[in-house]
């Protein structure tokens, strides 16, 4: 029997080339192919020359390469093609390559991308601040370097560019007043970017000074900014003399960093020294008792506090009062300063 003209096939599916070769398993849904995904060898990869990232901390590398070696790598990196040269070059990743070749990889997964000129510094750049995966002086340099390839435009430009507040990109920048001692330590992570705000502002004796003191006694970014802020108005003499400035700041730290009971002693002494020569008038004396209250974090005066503060001294009193025979030393010497110094507040 003829089937009618255009009836041919009718009720039949119909198929095109695509759909012969397209996955249909239920895995597939929702799912494309991505096709700028590769395998590549790692001996057709090279580093970005102008990438922001300038150090690579050794430990870490071998953590992330020994990691490597177990498991893989776990994120593909991102490349582009210098046609020019034949050869990839690393536009995101390059810790991963690295390790790679030290855990003995012979390739590596990457997606390739045509990543214009202009835009590799800001996506590096993004990547890395959102991560806060790069050291804030390797930062500061590739945000100058954006801003020069954009054409030396307002800061706030530049902020909007890779996604970060005018004030966080002039946290960064600080960074660059530092002696390169101190950019070398936040490079090495030996050195917080918070603690080294402490140093900016401080001439090059006191900077190293007190960065050395950072370092040693590991102190907060708090401590460190209390103890700037009265050691930059400190003399020191002579003012180039490195030893002299170490000096005073170890004074002046033995005020902060009162734990035991000599160091609360000698603090408590030189604080009231300090009120009963600023209650006599002079001002020499009066900018002393300032810095020091800035260094020992003392709080406004409040009558409330005064009087709970009065209070617990009333009652330390009426403890010794009991030993008044056999009293200590240095509990005579502490009630004689304190005698002073209200003596001298009262103006007796």
């Amino acid at each position: 029997m003829e089937l009618p003209p255009g009836s041919a096939g009718r009720g039949k599916r119909r198929f095109t080339v695509d759909s012969l070769f397209s996955d249909t398993r239920p895995q597939a849904t929702g799912v494309a192919d991505l096709p700028e995904a590769r395998i590549i060898d790692l001996d057709r990869i090279d580093g970005d020359p102008h990438q922001p990232r300038r150090s690579f901390d050794p430990d870490r590398l071998d953590e992330l390469s020994a990691s490597i070696a177990s498991e893989g790598v776990l994120q593909p990196i991102v490349v582009r093609l210098d046609a020019e040269r034949n050869r990839y070059i690393v536009v995101h990743g390059e810790r991963r390559v690295r390790a790679a070749r030290l855990a003995g990889l012979a390739a590596i997964p990457a997606l390739i991308r045509d990543v214009p000129a202009n835009r590799r510094l800001v996506q590096q750049l993004m990547e890395n601040v959102v991560r806060d995966d790069l050291n804030a002086v390797d930062r500061a340099a590739a945000l100058r370097a954006l801003r020069a390839q954009l054409g030396d435009p307002a800061w706030e430009v530049v902020a909007g560019q890779v996604g970060i507040k005018r004030s966080r990109l002039f946290q960064l920048l600080g960074t660059e007043k530092l002696s390169e001692g101190s950019r070398e330590d936040i490079r090495q992570g030996n050195l917080s970017e918070k603690q080294s705000r402490a140093l900016q502002g401080l001439p090059p004796v006191k900077q190293d000074a007190l960065r050395e003191l950072i370092l040693r006694e590991s102190l907060s970014s708090l401590e460190a900014s209390r103890l700037a802020r009265v050691y930059k108005e400190y003399p020191v003499s002579p003012s180039d003399d490195r030893e002299a400035a170490v000096r005073v700041l170890d004074t002046l730290l033995g005020l902060v960093v009162a734990d035991d009971p000599e160091a609360i002693r000698r603090q408590t002494r030189t604080l009231l020294h300090a009120v009963r020569s600023a209650a006599s008038g002079d001002k020499t004396a009066q900018a002393q008792l300032r810095q020091l209250k800035v260094l020992l974090g003392v709080p406004a005066f409040s009558r409330d506090r005064f009087a709970r503060d009065a209070s617990a001294l009333g009652k330390s009193l009426a403890a010794v009062s009991e030993h008044k025979a056999g009293m200590a030393p240095e509990v005579r010497a502490n009630l004689v300063e304190l005698r002073n110094t209200i003596d001298a507040l009262l103006g007796t």
